[in-house]
């Protein structure tokens, strides 16, 4: 009997924690199961929030109703500033700093080099650094944006590099009608290449037609220009500029008393998500002098295939062309003994034109051709020339380029290509080309 007892008392003892274990099992499973009919509960509300229309914000008073087309009073007020000046910190800086450099360099013929008639003028079997941009850019306030570029080049043949001011305009960014304002001293938005900087262009060299029509330089002018994006289902960009008109090879006459005036409807259109399309035709209009006039009428166009998943473009199309009408004083030899005898006044209309075509079947590796045909704007003769390229990129901060450039010139061409005995009519040229970036950049254009 007392045995029995005691074999009860442990037998009690061994099973009181497998009695503890299984009553705190339950109670855990009923907490869990609790759990989870709340988290289900919150689940359908969250689910019916959903379902539901968002809700309307009531109008305040006076205000119109959001579906009635816009007053006269709405379209005046300016537009709301941009909120990313108010997101920055207090001890960042409110513009972007950033260096591009820019070496070229050709070899030639030396009968080319003594005639000065390479694509480089005067620069003819040399490497020196045709560009290198210190550029600030950024916002001012909410209302406003700036930019300021500084360049360093060699002008001359182994001269000193000289420096010079090549931008500084600021951009109004929130007036009436959706409207923007850009003045200060730029690069007029005529046409797809005139804006585009040397380390930014698509091959070596501006193109011939706009070198003869606007000069080296391009057309870069001071003065304003208002940009106009309308309301509309499709995008169209209009543009007017009123400049001083200091470019001398297609204008020159330097006064706001006969401005230059310039204009561009510029359009962009996507066919899916693999091809893009941008069109535009410009116009500039200035004196010359005091009696003669030059327009210049443009049309752009670029192309770009990207298969679906690329990071760049396989295949980019480009293609400008130019035409010039202008009054010039040309003169006459009315008797036949090679002496001028009077001024005449002539009307000069001449054409030119550009296309390229670059394929990019690797990230780092593309490869094209640009062919040129191109009157003079007042002397005749005409050029063409073609340029096969060849494209590396180490990364998108460096690229090197090598090109070979042909140029025929017609016989009856008058312009400085037959000087010191030599002859620049044809021509081969190996190009060269490394351009780097360092800090910021802005994007470049389609």
């Amino acid at each position: 009997m007392r045995v029995s007892t005691v074999l009860v008392a442990l037998l009690c003892l061994a099973l009181t924690p497998v009695l503890a274990v299984a009553q705190d099992t339950a109670t855990l499973r009923r907490e869990i199961e609790q759990l989870q009919k709340q988290l289900q509960s919150v689940t359908e509300r969250l689910q019916r929030l959903e379902a539901q229309p968002p809700a309307t914000p009531a109008p305040a008073p006076g205000a119109a109703p959001s579906t009635a087309p816009p007053s006269a009073i709405d379209v005046l007020r300016p537009r709301q500033p941009f909120a990313l000046y108010q997101q920055r910190g207090s001890g960042q800086l409110l513009f972007d700093m950033g260096i591009a450099g820019d070496f070229v360099g050709n070899i030639t013929s030396g009968s080319v080099e003594r005639a000065g008639g390479g694509t480089f003028a005067g620069q003819e079997n040399r490497f020196f650094p045709r560009e290198v941009e210190l550029s600030l850019f950024g916002q001012i306030d909410p209302y406003a944006s700036a930019v300021v570029r500084i360049e360093a080049g060699e002008e001359a043949r182994g001269g000193e590099t000289g420096v010079t001011l090549a931008e500084a305009h600021l951009t109004l960014l929130t007036l009436p009608f959706g409207t923007q304002a850009r003045l200060g001293q730029m690069r007029n938005r005529f046409g797809y290449t005139n804006e585009i900087h040397e380390h930014d262009l698509p091959w070596i060299d501006r193109p011939n037609a706009l070198r003869n029509f606007f000069g080296g330089d391009g057309l870069a002018e001071k003065g304003i220009e208002l940009t106009l994006v309308p309301d509309l289902p499709f995008y169209v960009e209009a543009l007017a500029g009123v400049f001083d008109g200091d470019n001398g090879t297609a204008f020159g006459r330097t006064s706001l008393r006969h401005p230059l005036a310039t204009g561009r409807l510029r359009t962009f259109v996507e066919f899916g998500d693999e091809h893009a399309l941008q069109a535009g035709m410009s116009v500039a209009s200035g004196q010359t002098d005091e009696k003669n006039q030059s327009t210049i009428l443009g049309w752009e166009g670029r192309y770009k295939y990207r298969p679906d998943g690329w990071l760049h473009p396989l295949i980019t199309l480009t293609g400008e062309a130019l035409y010039s009408m202008r009054k010039a004083d040309v003169g006459v030899d009315q008797d036949g003994d090679g002496a001028i005898d009077v001024i005449d006044k002539r009307q000069r209309n001449h054409f030119g034109w550009y296309t390229g075509l670059e394929a990019q079947p690797f990230r780092r590796w593309a490869g094209g051709v640009r062919y040129d045909w191109s009157q003079y704007p007042v002397n005749p003769g005409r050029e063409w020339s073609v340029e096969p390229y060849l494209t590396f990129w180490p990364s998108e901060f460096l690229r090197f380029r090598v090109a070979y450039k042909y140029t025929d010139r017609s016989p009856q061409t008058r312009d400085a290509f037959n000087l010191n005995d030599a002859s620049a009519r044809k021509l081969d040229e190996i190009l060269f080309q490394a351009s780097f970036i360092l800090g910021a950049h802005p994007a470049h254009p389609f």
